[in-house]
């Protein structure tokens, strides 16, 4: 099946999971997620954790006997709220549900479906401060070399590994690049990412060995195995898209086969690639365009110090160490 046939699939049958006893609340429901998907241009996953959390609010509203999302109070939220810390949910998770009704209200106020945001006069609660994780240096040639082989699908995955790691670029981006979106020749890539944001990434000289090797042999040997050609850059067994819920189970797969002591996600790696340049004395702002983040503030995360640069310092300036 085409992976845009089975993305639309994916979409209508999430939209139906979402029908509520009552028929404009679920209409309404309807129309936010058409407004994700069409404007928005969010991820599958994004929306699905919209969804997510509005059916999660929708089934306190049944069980409290709240027929309308016109009924509900700024006291009834409140009343959420407090179920939501009585069932021990994490800050966080609160705070992303409260969010996802605030962005749901916001657009019916926008449809005239509602005259008041109650969600918006609603305080999220202060979340709780968590370095992101990442791999030191070390960790990562320790990943690299669970990347080592001379397959097609070796050399696919370790393009994806260095393209990862050098350029910070999401999953999804990734699964998402064509052929054409890479320049070898200057060592660059074109990266559509959020909410149809454009930008170019320089690429290191690894990844780009890695990428000339899987573009002109690997990925060559792939398409002869599907029934069709496809622009898209990294391809599945079969010569299709690959996914970026694909690339997910194979890092996850190459990290069990190396038998690292440790948990690591592909996001890990954008983590990791922020860090890394961070602690080696790269600017902010450069970082925040790298990633491709909108707020400053959102890469502020990153500027934790590792263990061995914060040793570094010290015994560099410190009279006694």
């Amino acid at each position: 099946m085409d992976q845009s046939n089975e993305d639309s699939m994916m979409k209508d049958s999430m939209i139906k999971d979402s029908i509520t006893n009552n028929t404009k609340t679920n209409d309404s429901i309807q129309m936010f997620v058409r407004y994700m998907q069409v404007e928005k241009n969010y991820s599958l996953h994004t929306v699905k954790s919209y969804l997510s959390d509005i059916e999660d609010f929708c089934h306190f509203m049944k069980e409290h006997n709240c027929a309308a999302f016109s009924d509900v109070t700024y006291l009834f939220v409140r009343s959420y709220l407090t179920f939501l810390y009585d069932k021990a949910y994490a800050r966080n998770s609160v705070a992303r549900k409260i969010s996802s009704m605030r962005s749901l209200f916001h657009f019916l106020m926008r449809e005239e479906e509602l005259t008041r945001n109650v969600f918006a006069e609603t305080h999220l609660p202060k979340q709780a401060s968590k370095l992101p994780s990442f791999l030191y240096e070390e960790e990562m040639d320790e990943l690299f070399k669970a990347f080592e082989g001379n397959t097609p699908l070796d050399k696919r995955d370790r393009a994806i590994l260095e393209l990862l790691y050098a350029t910070g670029m999401r999953v999804g981006e990734c699964s998402q690049l064509d052929v054409a979106d890479i320049d070898l020749r200057i060592g660059t890539a074109f990266v559509k990412g959020k909410g149809n944001k454009e930008r170019y990434v320089p690429i290191g000289s690894f990844a780009c060995d890695a990428l000339h090797e899987y573009i002109e042999d690997a990925r060559v040997n792939l398409l002869k195995k599907g029934n069709s050609e496809t622009k898209r850059l990294f391809l599945n067994y079969r010569g299709g898209p690959l996914t970026d819920r694909s690339i997910r189970r194979m890092l996850a797969k190459r990290v069990e086969e190396a038998s690292m002591q440790k948990h690591i996600r592909p996001h890990d790696l954008r983590h990791s690639f922020a860090t890394h340049l961070l602690n080696n004395g790269a600017d902010l702002r450069v970082v925040q365009e790298l990633l491709g983040h909108e707020h400053l503030s959102t890469t502020q995360v990153y500027t934790h110090v590792t263990k061995d640069r914060l040793r570094e310092v010290y015994k560099n300036h410190h009279p006694r160490a």
